[in-house]
């Protein structure tokens, strides 16, 4: 189990091999209805990039910014240099998994837009609670992609900027990615209302 455990790579296929064994015992006991199926792999390819882009961003917000200031100054580029970018691709794809299989399951499912809408189309409240998370989402997703990685780019040096313009860049980065912080909590509490509540 150690030899496993040791590797991220073995981690990841051996999680992969216990989800197809699931997939064996829900076909064994229920038996298979494609449609069905396929909704459910998306909302599970939805959730498990949902899970890496909000624990990161979690990550950044409730660890890694707040503790800045108590690492000592030689060893900050071990974290600029190597830990956020690194982190950063995870965020970035994270955020777009999450928008593309949302998008694609709301398609999937019939409510895309109704819920693009905010149920105005359908008066239907699931809708309404399901298209104000997306929305959110689109919002945060844009967030990611267009304000805080151009600007951490600069603020880590990835990208050439003078003193003065990283540190503006980091400062921006950082509202932004408060602000996404902020919108996470409503977001996910209107996607379990949805799926839960109606």
């Amino acid at each position: 189990m150690a030899g496993i455990l040791s590797s991220l790579q073995k981690t990841v296929i051996a999680g992969l091999v216990l989800t197809v064994v699931m997939f064996v015992i829900y076909m064994q006991t229920q038996g298979y209805a494609a449609p069905e199926f396929g909704i459910f792999f998306v909302r599970w390819l939805h959730v498990v990039c949902g899970v890496m882009w909000i624990g990161l961003l979690w990550y950044f917000n409730f660890v890694q910014i707040p503790n800045m200031p108590n690492i000592p100054d030689d060893q900050k580029p071990a974290i600029g240099k190597v830990i956020a970018p690194a982190a950063l691709w995870w965020f970035r794809w994270g955020a777009m998994g999450t928008i593309i299989f949302g998008l694609l399951l709301a398609y999937m499912s019939g409510y895309l837009m109704s819920a693009i809408t905010l149920g105005m189309q359908d008066g239907v409240p699931k809708h309404t609670f399901i298209g104000i998370g997306m929305w959110m989402g689109v919002i945060m997703w844009f967030n990611v992609w267009f304000v805080i990685w151009p600007n951490q780019q600069r603020a880590l040096g990835i990208v050439e900027a003078e003193a003065d313009v990283k540190a503006a860049s980091a400062r921006t980065a950082m509202l932004f990615s408060r602000t996404n912080t902020l919108l996470s909590f409503p977001m996910l509490f209107s996607m379990i209302a949805a799926q839960n509540l109606f």
